[in-house]
Formats: C-alpha cells, structure tokens, sequence
C-alpha cells in the first residue's frame, strides 16, 4: 500500500491568529461566536486543520482502503458567503433539530449556513452534540 499523506491536519499555528483573518466582519464575529458554542458543547479547545477549518476533539479511524486517518471530531469552517459546520451524525435522524435550526442547506457530513447569525443556537447546540454523541460511538474521541 502506497503512503498515505492527509491533507487535512493539525496544525500548530494559532486559532486566534486565523480568526484574525476571516472576513467580511460579519463572517468574523460568527466564527468567534461558533468558537465559543463548540467549545462549550464539546468541553475540547479549538485547534486549526488544514488551512481553514476551527476543529474540536480528534478521532482516528481507518477507511475501507486501509489508509488510518486522524480528524476533528466536530467543527466548522468560515467562508464568505456562510459557514460551513462539520458535523458527523453519519446517517442518525436529525430531522427533528434540522427542524429547529433554522435556514440552511444540509451536505453528506456537513451543514452550510448562509446566516448563522440567524440559526437557533439551542438547536444548533443539539445538532452539535448529536453528531459528537454519534461519532464517540464509533471511535474514541481525545483532544486534537
């Protein structure tokens, strides 16, 4: 098997120095406002992956090819246009909090908001603990 490299990992470059880049302003303060929700929910202190996703907790896992990975157990990604909230409920109902939520369009493990500044946080909050309640069945989550 050929070597694996992730593109996607820890960095050891600063949050806050990151933070200090996103714009519009708007973008900004929502990406302050997530760091503050996700801390919360998931008692894991916020670590950069990649170039642009704020992530919570680490979990490792091997895929169907047999190359191990490690990723963020939960987090998001601020763009311009919204965010980008990374959660893993795999294929657990979340229906009834999508309800709650607000406007926004659900991926395969992801959700885009184009306002987050308008989606219900108690909701949010739910969403985010489901899919971090849902992973930590499969694999152990740890600090990133």
């Amino acid at each position: 098997m050929a070597n694996y490299d992730a593109k996607t990992k820890a960095q050891d470059s600063g949050v806050q120095e990151f933070l200090e880049t996103v714009s519009p302003p708007e973008r900004q303060t929502d990406a302050r406002r997530l760091v503050s929700i996700f801390k919360d929910v998931t008692g894991f202190p916020a670590r950069l992956w990649g170039r642009t996703i704020i992530g919570f907790g680490n979990h490792a896992d091997t895929c169907e090819s047999g190359h191990s990975r490690e990723s963020a157990a939960t987090g998001f990604s601020p763009r311009k246009t919204g965010v980008v909230i990374c959660i893993m409920p795999g294929y657990a109902d979340v229906s009834k909090i999508f309800a709650d939520l607000g406007q926004h369009r659900p991926g395969k493990s992801c959700l885009h908001l184009k306002r987050p500044d308008r989606a219900h946080e108690a909701a949010l909050r739910r969403l985010i603990r489901a899919g971090f309640n849902d992973l930590a069945k499969c694999w152990p989550l740890t600090p990133a």
